[in-house]
């Protein structure tokens, strides 16, 4: 077990003048307050705090990187709260800490949706202290070291949790040397038989590639000795498991096929001109690859990585890769925005004046704040996670502006992309793009050097459709910003017209209605709403009803003084209920959970039948239409979350009857038409209609409506239609 002043020596070497009584009265606390506490592997659980603060410690992070990792489970896992930290450690620590410690347990929210909202916390606190991630990547490594203590499922859990969010964070960051580790522990435990494979097989060939290295190695070193270019250091390495496996799945290859299985590395001092140097002696002694060569010094990565990749033939044809960089970028290759930090001594309180933050700020910032940026008008916590997920993958598609900036962009992305990010109004305003000069749909897949000039008028704004052809969170979050925000523009326009009309029904001034401010807002409130404009925009959506809502103004005594043919409006509500009970639609068949009388209707497309799993969808000015959760329109639906709805169905008299439409496919042979019909009648279900033609197969087809009370009464007639002698298939299909 480690002890303290193993952590406090590494602090004190890296940084002479810490404060060590800050990380010593720290470690007390957390040895205090976890006490009695044990891990999975039954050791003391302050074993894992003082390895995140030795990880810590060895990223040459301050003092107070290290003291909030002994104290980073402490709010969490035991009665201290963030007022004690904040009167024993004071503010800096204690926003560290609360950045850390996962929102309390939410009981209406899913396990999942609670993880995600911890994940998004995490991402926004850290754009105001990149320490939190740090120190969270630090917690998360030893985590994942330590893994196998616990059950199979958590550890799949956690290591896909690591490999969709931590490892992309460390590699956004430029951590190298920690997000592989990352990788490979995940691997491990997600695909732990085909971690054993490929590691046997790399092992199986080590002894031939520690040689061949070990060759190229000492090949490098005496070429660029002759030829006097300096250099630092002559590395070389096996490819990583988890990056070789992803590699051979991806394309579909052989072992044997992998270009850069081995590498060298070589450092030269810290003036780039060296590496091109070096670069011409290697290409002198080995034949490059073809387009496999990549300069990241003159276009840094947009994590800082910068380096020469080039891929060469060595002896006996074996192909190998060679890195090149400065002692400098090195150092931000391995360790990333940590190898921002100055070693000197700092003090804890303000550090307003402090260069060591202040460039760590920006260096984080440039690196972090596009992923916040690109998903603040996404409110829902895991459409956050989803968009975070696709942002933190590397771009590799370099394009440029006609005055020749670069722009980044994944693979697969369009003008559109490029467009908002430059600017969000850019997107906005976007109507058309030239590529290297030449006007292309927007849809246009863009390639790496390509020159891209947005064209834009006042007048142009997104529709729906650019929703299928960008592939960055940012564009997409923009344009179903853009979609909601008018959406419920006009749904107030329509909730305001349908109040106006219902007030003038009464002989009530509409004006004097809906400039009433106060009684609007007391409405609004009734509804669970905060301004009057969210119940217009209620109303329009057909959430609530203007004749419900001028009700509430006027008090019931008044409404129904003013409404003299209330009874004959009675009747004809009650025959309406009558009709719409018969045909299956509306409050007798449906109802929208936590809301009465709302106007609901089943939607054409799936004609959701009783028993099946349901959702409902506000569509303007037509009340909530209801669709099988398995409708082949949810995807595009589910674009607009906020006119979704939860419904139900309602209690109801058995005598029910929804019209189902059934087509079988059959036998060509005389006789089948009747066989079917026959089999319907026998479990006494009603027959609407009949009809049976041949394809052009010579196979019979056979269409049939039917009346069903429910789901399982349906299930019950597919059965018997299926029973029928010459019936190969029967299947659903909606008008």
């Amino acid at each position: 077990m480690i002890r303290i002043e193993d952590v406090i020596a590494k602090v004190t070497a890296n940084r002479p003048g810490a404060d060590v009584d800050l990380i010593r009265r720290a470690y007390l606390f957390s040895a205090m307050h976890h006490r009695g506490q044990k891990r999975a592997s039954g050791e003391p659980y302050l074993v894992h705090p003082l390895e995140v603060a030795e990880i810590l410690a060895e990223m040459r992070l301050d003092e107070v990187s290290v003291s909030t990792g002994l104290l980073h489970d402490v709010v969490e896992d035991t009665l201290v709260d963030l007022d004690t930290i904040r009167s024993y450690f004071g503010d800096e620590i204690t926003l560290l800490v609360d950045g850390l410690t996962k929102i309390a347990h939410i009981s209406n929210l899913s396990k999942e949706k609670q993880q995600a909202e911890n994940v998004r916390k995490m991402v926004l606190a850290m754009i105001t202290d990149v320490r939190v991630v740090l120190i969270k990547l630090a917690d998360r490594l030893h985590n994942m070291r330590t893994m196998q203590f616990l059950k199979p499922e958590k550890r799949a859990r956690i290591s896909q949790e690591t490999l969709d969010i931590y490892a992309p964070i460390a590699h956004r960051l430029g951590m190298g040397k920690l997000r592989s580790e990352l990788e490979d522990l995940s691997f491990q435990n997600l695909h732990p038989e085909e971690y054993k494979r490929l590691s046997a097989e790399v092992d199986s060939r080590r002894p031939e590639l520690e040689a061949a290295l070990t060759k190229i190695r000492e090949t490098i070193t005496t070429e660029l000795e002759a030829n006097d270019v300096p250099f630092v250091e002559v590395q070389s390495r096996v490819k990583r498991l988890y990056s070789l496996w992803k590699k051979l799945k991806k394309q579909k290859i052989h072992i044997d096929q992998v270009y850069d299985l081995i590498a060298a590395r070589v450092i030269t001092p810290n003036d780039r001109k060296y590496c091109y140097l070096t670069l011409s002696v290697i290409h002198n002694i080995w034949t490059p690859v073809p387009e496999r060569f990549k300069d990241w010094i003159a276009i840094p990565r947009d994590n800082l990585y910068q380096s020469l990749h080039t891929s060469v033939i060595g002896d006996g044809g074996v192909a190998f890769e060679v890195q090149i960089r400065t002692e400098e970028m090195h150092r931000v290759a391995e360790e990333g925005v940590a190898a921002h930090w100055k070693y000197k001594e700092s003090s804890i309180g303000s550090h307003e004046d402090d260069d060591t933050l202040d460039e760590l700020r920006r260096t984080v910032e440039k690196l972090l704040l596009p992923l916040v940026e690109a998903n603040e008008d996404n409110e829902d916590s895991e459409d956050f996670i989803e968009s975070l997920k696709l942002d933190l993958f590397p771009k590799d598609v370099y394009t440029f502006t006609p005055m020749g900036k670069v722009i980044q962009l994944p693979r697969g992305a369009t003008p559109l992309d490029f467009a908002y990010a430059i600017h969000s109004e850019v997107g906005d305003k976007c109507t058309g793009a030239k590529i290297n000069g030449r006007i292309v749909p927007l849809r246009t897949e863009l390639q790496n050097g390509d020159v891209i000039e947005i064209l834009t008028t006042q007048n142009s704004q997104p529709t729906r459709d650019w929703l299928n052809y960008v592939v960055t969170s940012r564009a997409r979050n923009r344009i179903r910003h853009w979609i909601s925000q008018q959406q419920r523009e006009e749904s107030i326009d329509i909730g305001r017209k349908l109040l106006e009309k219902e007030a003038e029904k009464f002989r009530v001034a509409p004006k004097k209605f809906l400039n009433n401010e106060a009684e609007m807002t007391r409405i609004a409130n009734d509804y669970g709403l905060s301004r009057p404009d969210d119940l217009l925009a209620s109303i329009g959506y057909g959430k609530a009803l203007p004749r419900n809502v001028l009700a509430k103004f006027l008090g019931a005594e008044k409404f129904e003084e003013l409404d003299p043919e209330k009874k004959a409006a009675t009747k004809i509500s009650n025959g309406m209920k009558a009709v719409r009970k018969f045909i299956g639609l509306g409050e007798d068949a449906i109802v929208v959970k936590g809301v009465d009388n709302l106007l609901t209707s089943r939607a054409r497309c799936c004609n959701p039948l009783r028993g099946e799993d349901i959702i409902g969808y506000i569509s303007l000015g037509k009340g909530i239409v209801v669709h099988n959760k398995r409708c082949k329109n949810m995807g595009q639906l589910m674009v607009n979350k906020d006119r979704i709805v939860e419904v139900e169905w309602a209690k109801t008299e058995k005598d029910e009857k929804q019209s189902v439409q059934l087509l079988a496919t059959t036998e060509n042979r005389t006789g089948m038409l009747a066989g079917i019909t026959n089999a319907i009648a026998d479990i006494k279900t009603g027959i609407r209609d009949a009809r049976a033609h041949v394809s052009k197969d010579d196979i019979g087809l056979i269409e049939v409506t039917v009346e069903v009370h429910d789901k399982k009464h349906l299930d019950k007639v597919i059965s018997a239609i299926r029973h029928v002698s010459g019936v190969i298939e029967v299947e659903r299909i909606n008008p």
